[in-house]
């Protein structure tokens, strides 16, 4: 397997403008504030209590309490124009916090091990700028702040509430601080970015019995196990090999004893794919599979399958701006990462299935500093430098989408 190494490029500070790298120490402590108080999704109320306030003592306009917890911030040029978005994510994790800073969780069993404090700290800091410096842009920018993206699909219910109306919104962007990249590098690419997220539970049906006389037994652990090996051939042998997709069984459970044959067996996973075309596709496909394997067998079962995220689908034109503005602030030869899918899933998904937009990755590990451990461990940090790169970033998108 190739992997990208973590060590940290040159950050060219000049790219940075003053003001931003002012605000700077600030961002940071906002983050860290944040990381200390970290919540849950749909469950963000210290969290957006912390943004509704500093949106307050800035007097930017803003709405509270969409989606339960979500908030949406508005910032008008003087001048009319075109509708521009932001997005950030605020929720944390269920995971106890193994890090030894002075930010540390003060949540037993919660935390952000995953970026979105440095995200809303992101968000923050550019409603700031922006709110500053109103003749730099013409018409308005809407920065979205976002529930319970982790597996809830915080996005959805603020899609449905009107957060992209009203005034209706042009373009989207969104980016995620990435420990997979390293600092000073961008991810960004056009198409498919993330990939979407299936979930699957299903109970195997057999007849227990005694592990000496099988010939009493539908034994559901071979069925189960059939089924398992089973299901891999739907990418093998459905899937267009050009097209990328992944059925995982990640739970299995069955059985009491070693001499008992097993009454029923159990089993959870995920399918995840990035061409839209295969929606509705893997459950059928998997259900027809399951029943012939379970037929065979004398066996049967109950399948729930459900769509949780779409593919994260990134507009062309939309890309090629957020492209061109990374170039400035990176260095463009090598901090410009186009080949950065993930079969990871996002449901930012939402909001660009409803406008153009574009999601991309910002590089924030740093291996020489010890901040490389992945996404969703209980090690998770990033290097703050991050920040107030993404904070130019956007500006730099808004400046450039809502030319004067």
């Amino acid at each position: 397997m190739v992997s990208t190494p973590l060590t940290a490029l040159p950050v060219n500070m000049s790219c940075i403008r003053a003001a931003i790298q002012a605000l700077q120490p600030q961002i940071v402590d906002w983050r860290r504030r944040l990381h200390q108080k970290p919540e849950l999704g749909f469950q963000e109320f210290l969290t957006s209590q912390f943004v509704a306030e500093k949106l307050q003592e800035w007097g930017i306009e803003h709405k509270t309490g969409i989606a339960k917890t979500g908030i949406v911030a508005t910032i008008c040029s003087d001048r009319p124009g075109k509708v521009f978005a932001i997005r950030a994510d605020m929720d944390a994790l269920p995971i106890q916090e193994q890090n030894a800073v002075p930010y540390k969780s003060q949540h037993d069993g919660i935390m952000h091990a995953c970026g979105h404090d440095g995200h809303t700290a992101i968000a923050l800091g550019t409603a700031y700028y922006l709110s500053q410096h109103r003749d730099d842009f013409a018409g308005t920018v809407k920065i979205i702040f976002q529930p319970a993206e982790e597996g809830l699909g915080g996005a959805e219910p603020m899609v449905e509430a009107g957060v992209l109306k009203n005034p209706d919104v042009d373009a989207i962007i969104g980016l995620h601080l990435w420990n997979n990249l390293p600092l000073g590098t961008v991810g960004v690419r056009s198409g498919a970015l993330m990939a979407a997220v299936e979930c699957f539970e299903c109970v195997i049906q057999g007849k227990g019995g005694h592990g000496a006389i099988p010939q009493q037994t539908i034994d559901s652990v071979v069925v189960g196990a059939q089924v398992v090996n089973a299901l891999q051939a739907i990418v093998a042998r459905n899937v267009n090999p050009i097209d990328s997709a992944v059925v995982t069984v990640g739970e299995f459970h069955a059985g009491t004893a070693h001499n008992v044959i097993a009454d029923s067996a159990k089993m959870s996973g995920t399918v995840r794919y990035f061409n839209p075309l295969y929606k509705g596709y893997f459950g059928k496909r998997m259900e027809q599979v399951i029943k012939g394997v379970c037929e065979s067998q004398g066996a049967t079962y109950n399948l729930n399958y459900w769509e949780l995220y779409p593919p994260v689908i990134n507009d062309r034109a939309i890309s090629d701006l957020v492209r061109s503005v990374a170039e400035e602030v990176v260095e463009s030869a090598i901090g410009v990462v186009p080949e950065c899918q993930t079969m990871g899933g996002e449901d930012m998904s939402f909001f660009l299935e409803a406008v153009p937009g574009c999601y991309f990755f910002l590089g924030s590990a740093n291996a020489a500093k010890g901040l490389a451990y992945p996404h969703h461990h209980p090690r998770f940090d990033f290097d703050e430098t991050a920040l107030s790169m993404g904070v130019e970033i956007f500006v730099r998108c808004v400046e450039k989408f809502c030319q004067r």
